[in-house]
Parts: C-alpha cells; sequence; structure tokens
C-alpha cells in the first residue's frame, strides 16, 4: 500500500485529496496535512467587508468530512519538505512519511515586499485569507463612520488581479446603494501594463471591458504602477513608461485600501533546501504531467507551481492559476499518480485553461481563454447581470461539494454547460 500525502487543504488541496482518494480507493492511503482546521473558499472573500457574507459562511470543518472519505486528516503545520529522505516535518517535531507527495500549499503572501503593505503591520487590507477579509470587514466599518477616499490594486509582482476588480466594484455597489458615492473618490493602483491585462495578456475584450466599467462609475487608475511604500493614509505610487523608466511619481491619500501583494512559495517548501524542487521563488517545478523533474514522487497542483509570466511587462506581473486550471491539475495528477502505481508512465496533461467569473456588485465580468497562455483556440469575453448571479450559483455549489466530498469536476461539467460556450476536452 502507498502512501499519498497532499499537503494543503484549499481550492486545489482537498478537491485533489476527493479525488485521489478517488481514483486509487481503499488500496492505497490518501493523507491532507493542513495548518487549519477548515476549508475556505477564497473567491468569495471580497464580499466579507461590505457584510455580503460572513466569515463563517466560507468555511467548512475538514475533519469530518475527510474521515467520511476514508482520508487520514492531519491538522497541524508543517516546517519543511524533505524530498532526500521522503518525508514533511512538522511544528510538533513529529513528521509523516510519503511514497507520493502532492504540494498544493497556495502561496505565501510576501506583504514584505512593499513598505507597509498588509493588514498585519501595515496600512492596507487583504482579500487573500479569509481571516484577512475579516479584519478587512472591522477597518471598513471604521470607514463607513468617516468616508473618505479609496484605493485598491494590486502591486508589483501580483499575479492574481480579478479580486482587485472585484472588491473595488463591490465596494463601490455597497456605497451607491448607502447613497453616500459622491463622497468617496475611488482610485485602481495596478501593476498592470493596461486595465484588464490580468496578469494573461487580455483575454477578449476584457481591456475594453473593464475599462469602460471603471470609467462608467468614474474610478480612476494608475496602470504600470510600483507602489514604492504605503504610510498611514498616503500610497506613494511611481507609474513607469512602457520600457519600465519612471513616468510620474503619485502621492494617492485613501481611508481605505486594499492591495493585492505579489506571492512565493511557503517557507516550508521554499526554504527546505532542496535543489531543483523550486524556482527562485520558491514555486515548484513541475513537468507538463505536473511532476517535478528532480523528485519523481512529488506532484504539484495550484498556485504554487511554477509558470512564466505571459509576457514581459514594464512592472512585473505573474501568471494566475485560476479555478479551471487548477481543477485539470488535479485530475491529471490523480490519474498520473494511478498510473505509476500500476507501474505506467504518467501521460495525463491539465488543459491549463483560464474561465473566470468577476463580480463586480451588480454587474459581471466572464471570459475564458483556452489554454490560458495565448497563442489560444478559445478566446471569449462578455459581461451583464448574469455574471454576478453566476458567481453566486458558483459558490453555492463548490461549498457543496466540498461539505459532501464531491469528486467530480466542477468546473467542465457544470459552469461551461451552463454558460454554454464551448465545449471542451
Amino acid at each position: 500500500m502507498a502512501r499519498i500525502v497532499v499537503l494543503g487543504a484549499g481550492i486545489g488541496g482537498v478537491p485533489m485529496a476527493y479525488e485521489m482518494k478517488e481514483t486509487v480507493g481503499n488500496a492505497h492511503e490518501v493523507v491532507v496535512i493542513s495548518d487549519s482546521p477548515t476549508f475556505h473558499f477564497v473567491p468569495s472573500n471580497p464580499w466579507v467587508p461590505p457584510k455580503w457574507r460572513k466569515p463563517e459562511d466560507l468555511k467548512i470543518e475538514l475533519a469530518p468530512v475527510m474521515a467520511k472519505k476514508g482520508i487520514n486528516f492531519i491538522q497541524k503545520a508543517a516546517t519543511k519538505v524533505d524530498p532526500a529522505n521522503n518525508k514533511i516535518d512538522l511544528a510538533d517535531g513529529s513528521s509523516v512519511e510519503y511514497d507520493y507527495l502532492i504540494i498544493a500549499t497556495g502561496p505565501r503572501l510576501a506583504f514584505d515586499e512593499v513598505p507597509g503593505l498588509g493588514p498585519h503591520g501595515g496600512h492596507t487590507s487583504s482579500v487573500c485569507h479569509v481571516d484577512h477579509a475579516a479584519l478587512a470587514a472591522e477597518d471598513w466599518d471604521k470607514f463607513m463612520a468617516d468616508p473618505g477616499p479609496i484605493v485598491v490594486g494590486a502591486v508589483q509582482g501580483a499575479s492574481c488581479f480579478g479580486p482587485a476588480y472585484e472588491y473595488l466594484m463591490i465596494l463601490e455597489t455597497e456605497l451607491r446603494k448607502r447613497k453616500i458615492r459622491d463622497k468617496v473618490p475611488m482610485t485602481f493602483v495596478t501593476s498592470e501594463p493596461y486595465i484588464g491585462h490580468l496578469g494573461l495578456g487580455g483575454v477578449g475584450d476584457t481591456k475594453g471591458l473593464l475599462e469602460s466599467a471603471l470609467r462608467d462609475k468614474t474610478i480612476r487608475w494608475i496602470a504600470n504602477a510600483k507602489v514604492d511604500r504605503i504610510e498611514a493614509g498616503m500610497m506613494y505610487v511611481t507609474e513607469v513608461d512602457e520600457d519600465g523608466n519612471d513616468k510620474k511619481k503619485h502621492e494617492v491619500p485613501f481611508k481605505h485600501s486594499m492591495m493585492l501583494p505579489a506571492f512565493t512559495g511557503v517557507d516550508a517548501v521554499r526554504h527546505c533546501g532542496a535543489e531543483g524542487l523550486t524556482n527562485p521563488r520558491g514555486f515548484v517545478i513541475v513537468d507538463q504531467h505536473q511532476r517535478n523533474p528532480t523528485y519523481k514522487n512529488i506532484y504539484s497542483v495550484g498556485v504554487c507551481i511554477a509558470l512564466p509570466p505571459v509576457e514581459k511587462t514594464p512592472v512585473p506581473t505573474g501568471t494566475p492559476k485560476t479555478g479551471y486550471m487548477i481543477e485539470s491539475m488535479v485530475t491529471a495528477t490523480a490519474h498520473n499518480i494511478r498510473d505509476e502505481l500500476a507501474g505506467k508512465q504518467p501521460s495525463d496533461m491539465p488543459s491549463l485553461s483560464a474561465l473566470c467569473l468577476a463580480d463586480l456588485g451588480d454587474t459581471g465580468v466572464a471570459f475564458l481563454a483556452v489554454p490560458q497562455i495565448p497563442p489560444r483556440n478559445t478566446t471569449w469575453s462578455n459581461h451583464g447581470k448574469w455574471v454576478h448571479l453566476a458567481k453566486i450559483g458558483f459558490e453555492k455549489y463548490f461549498m457543496r461539494k466540498i461539505k459532501n466530498g464531491i469528486s467530480e469536476p466542477f468546473y467542465e461539467r457544470m459552469i461551461l454547460k451552463f454558460l454554454g460556450v464551448v465545449r471542451l476536452k
């Protein structure tokens, strides 16, 4: 019997554990290690600060559902991955050995790379984690008692831009509902070379759609922006030209700000000292089968894998790993480990396509990129209130899937069929 360990229990890790167990059954052991007792539905975090969701609405206790699925759940923090000895060291001094390891930790949030960034010791909020969103809700309550300028966006090196657009427009919608939008100047600050780039070089007409949305709501923006530092109530930003040379310095005041950070790999992986496991930023290097080329019994899925930028941009931007892409990584990994256990070589490859539903408060923008990195076979984008409603339905279904231990691929079977856009195989 082989022991297959999944490190991490988020959007990638939990579906990975479910599908792996479904694939190998009781013939092999599946173990999940997580520093949190709960699964968090990250895509809904932007709804927490204005009280459209409560943090507890987005959490699911993992131990009961894992036990029901026959998965061994270990709720402890990992301190070091040790590929040379096929084990993971844990914070309590114990370790877990593995035959196969699937790293699905998600990212480390690199708030430390910009002075004054982040919710702990900094001056900006975050929606990268549900607990950060809860802190943002507290800051939002203070803001509502004394409103003023808002700054939202993503700093240099960021690779996840969708939640910034969502948060900006969700707050704009809430301010209109409260009839105080006229008291709140809003600015979007982004490392993207243009609005709607999204770390993907744009998808369809995302540039036009998102620029139009910001113009319609009288939201100012600064693109090609490097955030130099953040102080209480003031953001210092350098706008660069297309060659990356300084173009203009901005001092942007705020009473509430949410800025997405750049990511790195988590410490237990990036500082483990295993040459060939990660790139310089600590992201796990994988081949076309999601397997590490150096340590062939290690696979990785989700935001923690290394993907090159889509293109060189004046201010560094990364490539996002969206839910549909992660789902295809999960399926490929489960099939490849199954094949290895049967003495075969891995052959499954993920589609690496992007499907995104970006809620913009009372409307939304949807886009599909097949594959995610251009050139593409399919490029499509659209907008309307239906996207807002679809995002709500997406949340409900995915939470039910996690709570009930459902291993079916969600995006392909449900979302694409619902959209009626294209059938992917």
